[in-house]
């Protein structure tokens, strides 16, 4: 079969881009860049029945998440729309510590409720985040700034994952909160729920916490001085909202990715503070 314009597209920008890819199963395999995954295998591309292309994460369980971190929307994925596109640059992949060498490596979107992109974040290899607003007056759709130009902030404070969080509310699920993106995709990885406030240490906010009101919260505090003050913090505004509060840390490494890393499981976290036990734990109700 011959390769379809936007497969073609594809192929070549995953390239340029520098992600790795291999065929199997009758599909083009890549890793989960949607949610800064590993497995080489994660995401499948394959030609449309009528040209194109059809993507689909099998972590994510959609494509919304991959096209968003490649800078494509669905019109990219048919051959003939693309010939329309003389407006778009060369090269979406971009970020602002591209001069210096750098290279973009994941791509966090903070959704609303409904599930619109109300933010980004990228991150490169060298551990630079940079955030970003979308804006349809753009060639690329994005503008790199929360602000404007007097330093008042434009788009609304949410925490990642919104509506997910929403929904592990409805189900009575707990909430992990942790101090960035990687630990919160570890966490979700791993078949939980997981959150966190954009730029890390310190950014956390009362109007994160009113989300998670009446939940069960686990805070994963990172094995330091930041990440001790930020566990305070967080706590301290989910006092009077969360059902209850416990704070943890890895029982290896640093973080919540360490911990996984390390082969431990979520049952196993040092718990080092409880300033507001669940109910029905026995030391509560004894």
């Amino acid at each position: 079969m011959t390769d379809t314009i936007a497969f073609n597209r594809l192929a070549d920008l995953l390239t340029g881009m520098g992600e790795p890819t291999r065929y199997q199963g009758g599909a083009l395999r890549t890793r989960g860049i949607c949610h800064d995954g590993t497995s080489p295998g994660t995401v499948a591309i394959r030609r449309g029945s009528n040209g194109g292309v059809v993507i689909h994460c099998h972590k994510c369980n959609d494509n919304r998440g991959f096209l968003d971190a490649i800078g494509w929307t669905e019109r990219d994925l048919f051959d003939e729309p693309l010939e329309l596109q003389r407006d778009r640059p060369a090269d979406d992949t971009w970020i602002p510590c591209r001069e210096r060498g750098h290279k973009r490596v994941a791509q966090y979107l903070y959704r609303d409720e409904n599930g619109t992109t109300v933010h980004g974040v990228t991150r490169c290899d060298h551990k630079c985040f940079a955030q970003w607003r979308p804006d349809d007056s753009t060639k690329s759709g994005r503008r790199w700034s929360l602000n404007d130009k007097d330093g008042k902030r434009l788009v609304r404070v949410v925490p990642f994952r919104l509506p997910e969080l929403l929904k592990a509310k409805i189900e009575d699920r707990v909430a992990f909160i942790c101090e960035g993106e990687k630990d919160a995709l570890a966490l979700i990885d791993h078949g939980l729920v997981a959150t966190c406030n954009a730029g890390g240490s310190g950014k956390w906010t009362a109007e994160h916490a009113r989300h998670l009101e009446g939940m069960d919260v686990t805070v994963v505090a990172d094995r330091d001085d930041k990440g001790r003050d930020h566990a305070v913090v967080v706590v301290d505004t989910l006092r009077g909202i969360a059902r209850s509060i416990y704070v943890v840390q890895a029982l290896a490494g640093k973080d919540a990715a360490d911990h996984f890393a390390a082969g431990h499981t979520d049952s196993e976290f040092n718990q080092v503070w409880a300033p507001v036990p669940y109910p029905g734990d026995p030391a509560v109700s004894a």
